[in-house]
């Protein structure tokens, strides 16, 4: 017998594999759209809890009451509900590491590559900054590569609190127009 809108759940109730064949071609799309919703943290577990919500369908049919409302409405209440248990169990099942429990290491060569990078950015820094005075190039350096706090760093260079933010204003704007002319010149891309 074919299954179809009228009768597919008659067919599940007298276990005839038609029925569930066709909540699956019907229904299979809306009920993952519910479980991927609920699972969006957890993807891997998509599959497995769709399996179980058709095979939940599949042994609870009796208690489906077309009085109560659609088969669909109750399709969804069983997805939404296993997808919640599915997630509790993911949660339970993780772990929580801290990271002093880790044993970070980086590779000999991501280790050297890291320092090359910082010894290049450290150079073009200074480059820039030996566009300013001495005592400017000192403010940035503390202020920008070292992110010290501008109060602090110009408290230890002997300058104002609202000097500091002048010279501040000042570099940088110095710094882009810099920055524009040999962007011009094609010495930066």
């Amino acid at each position: 017998m074919k299954a179809d809108q009228t009768n597919f759940v008659s067919l599940i109730r007298r276990g005839r594999e038609e029925g569930i064949l066709y909540v699956i071609d019907v229904y299979g799309a809306y009920l993952q759209a519910i479980v991927r919703r609920r699972l969006f943290s957890v993807p891997y577990l998509v599959d497995d809890c769709m399996n179980d919500i058709f095979f939940g369908i599949w042994k609870n049919i009796d208690s489906f009451d077309e009085a109560k409302g659609s088969f669909q409405g109750w399709a969804a209440a069983v997805a939404r509900l296993k997808a919640i248990d599915y997630l509790r169990r993911a949660a339970r099942d993780l772990k929580t590491v801290s990271l002093d429990e880790l044993e970070w290491e980086l590779p000999q060569e991501d280790a050297a590559l890291a320092a090359i990078l910082e010894r290049e950015l450290s150079g073009e820094l200074k480059e820039l900054l030996s566009n300013l005075n001495e005592k400017d190039q000192e403010l940035f350096w503390r202020v920008y590569a070292e992110q010290e706090e501008p109060e602090q760093a110009g408290a230890r260079l002997g300058i104002t609190k609202n000097n500091v933010y002048v010279r501040l204003f000042r570099g940088k704007k110095k710094l882009r127009k810099l920055a524009e002319q040999r962007k011009e010149i094609g010495r930066w891309d």
